[in-house]
């Protein structure tokens, strides 16, 4: 069992997340008649959990499931070339919930976030709709869930957090929850803040298209591998891409950080 595996596979669980895995697991095994709980039932466990039941009846075609493949593969691939995207975990083609496809990341722990890591965010989300525009220059309703989430980005970049220049530093977020019928800017303000958020996702999308462009015999092997397996991990997009440079910058910090703890302290002669 490969241990270290598995907790790659269940960032932000708690420990009633993880009992509850350990208990779907052991009832998939039942499921299949097994004596015991293998790597793989604790892996569908995971997926049910995160992802929801599998779709096992719903109808899609090969052209369809081309399609779902490049736009997941387009997400890891653009994530995978940015410094300030999440990590990936997982990509997956096996429809689950309301999902037809998904790929799981492990989120930073920030307390602050800061202009250039939104924006990478936001153009990981964009990748899928650019794969789709790269490789069958059409795009599909598929991205719909990805168009939600990095509106709702740019306009708290715009309209709460004060990170937009043309806009500048002014924050319409009211904190004491005192909801008004009466928008707090003007008409003018208005049209400039769509206009900002809709300059902000393009400049995203346009840069999504770029770096899948330049890697688009990558993307492909990406998404072949995908339609092949239906599931992927960190490993298989380090032996496409090779590793993340980004990833060694951080292996290298966490070492000189582990190398720090471990010299013991040493006391002054007045403290003895």
């Amino acid at each position: 069992m490969k241990i270290e595996f598995l907790a790659q596979q269940t960032p932000g669980f708690s420990g009633a997340d993880i009992a509850n895995m350990c208990n779907e697991s052991a009832l998939i095994a039942a499921r299949h008649g097994k004596k015991a709980i293998e790597h793989q039932d604790f892996l569908d466990a995971v997926d049910r959990i995160v992802g929801g039941l599998e779709k096992k009846n719903k109808v899609i075609t090969p052209k369809e499931k081309e399609v779902i493949a490049f736009h997941e593969a387009g997400h890891a691939t653009v994530s995978w070339m940015l410094e300030h995207a999440a990590p990936l975990v997982k990509v997956t083609i096996v429809p689950r919930g309301q999902s037809l496809g998904a790929a799981w990341y492990l989120p930073a722990e920030r307390l602050i976030v800061q202009t250039e890591q939104m924006l990478d965010e936001m153009c990981a989300t964009l990748g899928g709709r650019a794969a789709e525009k790269i490789i069958f220059n059409k795009i599909s309703t598929g991205a719909l869930s990805d168009l939600e989430k990095v509106t709702k980005q740019a306009r708290a970049m715009v309209t709460v957090y004060g990170l937009n220049e043309a806009v500048g530093n002014i924050t319409y977020y009211d904190s004491s929850g005192n909801d008004s019928f009466v928008k707090p800017y003007s008409e003018d303000t208005a049209r400039t803040i769509d206009k900002e958020i809709s300059k902000m996702i393009e400049a995203q999308y346009q840069r999504a298209v770029e770096l899948l462009d330049n890697n688009k015999e990558k993307l492909t092997v990406l998404a072949e591998l995908l339609l092949e397996k239906e599931v992927i991990f960190k490993d298989d997009l380090q032996k496409i891409f090779g590793k993340r440079p980004f990833d060694e910058i951080e292996e290298k910090v966490a070492e000189v950080i582990e190398e720090k703890e471990d010299i013991p302290a040493t006391k002054n002669a007045d403290e003895e």
